[in-house]
């Protein structure tokens, strides 16, 4: 199983956001795509689920051409490709087993006692069992953040797309996160997609990463290829300068 973008094209108006992105996720893989603010990380993912559609490019899902199917026929992309965005987007009046209840209720039919009985289950997947009956306002926001995993992993998908999850999160908290992200890539074969701008998380759990610049890739590799590379624009990301423009 594999996710493909080939040559993916996409513009907001007069402003080009993705100018022919090309790369390959493999089966299993922690595969991060990082960069400056602005340069269409989280819009790249969005395209996996239909929430955009490109302009011109094609990506693949398991060798089926998703980029042109219809809202309807991507109920089933969904399904297999879960996405937990930046902020959480829990129901506040719902508890958290409410929460993560929902999408078995709505998608598998399950009757409220069956479903709450697998959200708990996919809450101690993410350590958060003790809190099932909590409401979201009532935890904090790394553990609000693993609540939305565990709802995003109750239709069992075999891809998972993460925007900025480590995002307002404290360290711990952030560090947290990547343990559960990699996890589910080593003990329940999740194939993870994350964007990031977090350089503890990129070198603690990525197995390969693909930096955007100026609407493509710029590099394409493992976290020791980003270490040892001598591409200028490359190493003042990773350095985390913010002395002028970025060089080219």
């Amino acid at each position: 199983m594999t996710i493909t973008f080939r040559n993916i094209h996409k513009a907001f108006g007069p402003k080009k956001v993705l100018q022919g992105v090309s790369f390959t996720v493999r089966d299993g893989e922690c595969f991060f795509i990082v960069g400056a603010s602005g340069v269409g990380k989280s819009v790249l993912i969005k395209h996996l689920v239909g929430l955009l559609r490109p302009d011109d490019g094609d990506i693949f899902l398991d060798d089926t051409e998703v980029s042109r199917l219809t809202e309807r026929e991507f109920y089933e992309v969904r399904k297999k490709c879960a996405m937990v965005f930046q902020s959480s987007t829990l129901f506040d009046s719902m508890t958290c087993e409410q929460n993560v209840a929902l999408p078995l209720r709505k998608h598998m039919g399950l009757t409220m006692k069956d479903a709450l009985t697998e959200a708990r289950e996919r809450l101690s997947q993410v350590h958060m069992s003790h809190f099932a009956t909590a409401y979201p306002a009532e935890i904090g926001d790394g553990m609000r953040k693993r609540v939305a995993i565990a709802r995003a992993l109750t239709l069992k998908p075999s891809y998972v797309l993460f925007d900025e999850p480590t995002t307002s999160l404290d360290p711990v908290s952030a560090r947290r996160t990547d343990v559960m992200i990699r996890e589910l890539c080593d003990q329940f074969g999740v194939t993870s997609i994350v964007v990031s701008h977090d350089l503890v998380s990129i070198f603690g759990i990525a197995d390969r990463i693909a930096m955007l610049y100026q609407g493509n890739v710029r590099l394409l590799g493992t976290r020791e290829d980003f270490k040892n590379t001598d591409d200028p624009v490359v190493r003042q990301f990773m350095s985390g300068e913010a002395e002028g423009p970025m060089q080219v």
